[in-house]
């Protein structure tokens, strides 16, 4: 009998072990790649901001926006999922301003996308109008209202949560790793999450895919620019995949909590850095790799930046 003891034992610690080895590997791989990507976005924020010329262009403010909000949610994604490795629990006043505030920068970028589309199909359509249309302020109004609505789903969000009667629990203490879906404590926040995410995309893909479509008619058009407007189409598609990354990336949560009813902690911790790596880190860093390499006015810039900093830090 006590032969059959520690031989469950033995086995009970090995699973420990491997699953240790297991977290501190996920860990530093994921952290690893996080810094590396957010090294890029860093430079190209500065970048954006280095010279008048993109300062003082509209899909260069865009373009900051854009960059600006997926860097925060990178961060923020990968704090989060180091809690969730080590098993950190949070209390629900920290999990809630982590939660909303990935969730607002969530928002950001698939509303970004949708100026940034229709800017090109001005830009292609209207080529004469575009200058009196597409300023910099209007560009600056644009970015102020897509911080303005997704500000507005966060506060409704707030006002939902603050229905649940926290004054019942035993301690403010969660008992479940912080994620958005965590902080959905009533049934009235989870349909108002998913009519929300539903009618955010649903809006931001009829809005790419009519500007895309816009821009393929403007193009057979013999006074339409045919290099502007195949640059303009190309880059309609690009948002297009940035946008199928980011409603992706929703589903990250759900999956992970299906896989955790049928998976050991071990299996399920392999499949968590699959997912999170493709749904969460890699939508976040496209935009830098994207706009940064395709660019021909950032593209030299960015090396010089990207070049001079890695020097420094040698």
């Amino acid at each position: 009998m006590s032969f059959v003891n520690e031989s469950l034992t033995n086995v009970t610690a090995g699973q420990q072990y491997h699953s240790l080895v297991g977290i501190v590997l996920s860990s530093a791989l994921t952290t690893l790649t996080c810094c590396v990507f957010l090294f890029i976005n860093g430079t190209l924020l500065y970048t954006l901001r280095s010279k008048s010329v993109f300062r003082e262009t509209s899909r260069y403010l865009l373009l900051y926006n854009l960059l600006f909000a997926d860097t925060v949610l990178l961060a923020e994604s990968q704090v989060l999922f180091l809690f969730s490795a080590g098993r950190v629990m949070l209390s629900y006043p920290v999990c809630g301003i982590l939660a909303f505030l990935s969730n607002l920068t969530f928002v950001i970028s698939p509303l970004t996308l949708v100026v940034m589309s229709l800017e090109r199909y001005v830009a292609v359509c209207y080529p004469l109008r575009h200058s009196s249309i597409i300023t910099v302020r209007n560009t600056g109004l644009a970015i102020v209202l897509v911080w303005a609505f997704g500000s507005l789903n966060v506060l409704a969000h707030i006002s939902l949560l603050l229905q649940f009667p926290f004054a019942d629990l035993e301690s403010l203490q969660m008992k479940d790793h912080c994620t958005i879906s965590a902080m959905m404590l009533t049934q009235i926040s989870y349909h108002f999450e998913e009519a929300f995410t539903c009618f955010l995309f649903a809006v931001a893909g009829v809005t790419v895919i009519s500007s895309y479509v816009g821009v393929i008619v403007a193009a057979r058009s013999a006074s339409t620019d045919k290099a502007s407007a195949h640059k303009a189409r190309n880059t309609m598609t690009l948002h297009l995949v940035q946008l199928g990354l980011s409603l992706l990336s929703t589903v990250h949560n759900p999956i992970l909590a299906t896989l955790s009813q049928i998976m050991s902690r071990v299996e399920l911790l392999r499949i968590q850095i699959f997912i999170y790596v493709c749904t969460v880190l890699l939508p976040r860093c496209l935009s830098a790799l994207i706009y940064g390499l395709r660019d021909q006015t950032i593209r030299p810039v960015l090396m010089h930046h990207l070049c001079c900093r890695l020097n420094h830090t040698h």
